[in-house]
């Protein structure tokens, strides 16, 4: 025969369960007290051994990014060879004043930075869109193979890419090609695409997307897959569309990768790409009134001029802005949305 266990009146109830949440409470304390003891004992020795695996790249990072920061010093000498770098005679503020003296630094700065606004924007619009169109496919037979064909071009050389505008845009021998004879197919002239400045930032543009639109696709694919599926299903109770959704869920969630993309950028917007924009255009001069930049140009007078010390000086340029700049921008992201800063 069982004995039936005494009924519990509710203060008894208030009292089990107030004992049942003071043990938890002691149980966790334990645990706290307990590891907060093994990082005590042994916070000196992973210290250390973090030391130790951070060293090769601090190393790296010293030799590579500091040393080589006293070599600013040619920005405000008169380099040369013989006396070398530390011997040479100080030109003091020259350099600086002979470049923004002549008639190009207003037109390569401008050039600087239209471009790379105008690389910055559509490449975090376009790879936005394009993100948002592989993560609303719902086979992954389509949408891996469709990530891997829009990620490809951003492994494509700028040589590569140069003769393959030379192919659509002047043809075999320089004359015809391939935009031109479909320009043909409407009735419409022909342009000769390389002699006319104009249509070039958009050329480049073009040309921009098509290299880094899936590679910040691949960004923003990452920062989509940390939103949590609840949000997503409380949309669809609410009878939000699939499209809806994307507009109004996915876009703003994702508002703190654009800023910090664009943070990144903005700190580079006085660095042109040099690599691609001088495969493509060389020294092509009647291209440079819209093509050129301070990276091309500043690589145009070293190779013909040999002036050290004014290639130096719009380098320090170049960083100085580009510190202030990042700085501004993290500042104002701070200010106005902490999620879109870095630090």
């Amino acid at each position: 025969m069982t004995l039936a266990s005494p009924p519990q009146t509710p203060q008894g109830i208030a009292t089990a369960e107030g004992a049942d949440t003071l043990a938890l409470m002691r149980f966790r304390k334990g645990r706290r007290n307990a590891s907060e003891g093994r990082g005590q004992r042994w916070s000196r020795r992973d210290r250390l051994s973090i030391l130790l695996l951070a060293l090769p790249a601090i190393v790296l990072l010293v030799v590579f990014a500091y040393l080589p920061m006293a070599g600013l010093v040619v920005a405000f000498k008169e380099f040369n060879i013989v006396d070398g770098v530390f011997r040479s005679p100080w030109a003091g503020l020259e350099n600086f004043r002979f470049f923004f003296s002549s008639g190009d630094a207003v037109r390569v700065l401008f050039n600087t930075v239209f471009l790379n606004v105008l690389f910055l924007g559509s490449t975090l619009v376009v790879g936005l869109g394009l993100a948002i169109m592989l993560n609303e496919l719902r086979s992954k037979y389509l949408r891996r193979p469709l990530q891997s064909v829009i990620f490809f071009p951003y492994f494509v050389s700028p040589i590569v890419v140069s003769v393959i505008l030379q192919v659509l845009l002047a043809g075999v021998g320089g004359s015809g090609g391939a935009v031109n004879k479909m320009l043909g197919v409407f009735s419409l002239p022909e342009v000769s695409w390389y002699t006319q400045p104009g249509p070039w930032p958009w050329i480049l543009t073009i040309v921009k997307i098509w290299q880094m639109g899936g590679y910040t696709s691949v960004i923003f694919l990452a920062a989509i897959t940390s939103i949590p599926e609840e949000v997503y299903e409380a949309g669809a109770l609410d009878g939000c569309s699939r499209a809806r959704m994307a507009l109004h869920i996915t876009t703003p969630l994702l508002r703190p990768t654009v800023g910090i993309l664009v943070i990144l950028g903005v700190g580079r917007i006085f660095f042109g790409d040099f690599g691609t924009i001088y495969a493509i255009v060389g020294d092509n001069g009647t291209l440079f009134p819209t093509t050129d930049v301070i990276d091309t140009y500043v690589f145009r007078a070293l190779r013909t001029q040999g002036d050290f010390g004014t290639t130096a000086a719009i380098g320090l340029f170049q960083s100085l802005v580009g510190f202030v700049l990042i700085s501004v921008a993290t500042l104002l992201a701070r200010r106005y949305s902490s999620d879109s800063s870095i630090i």
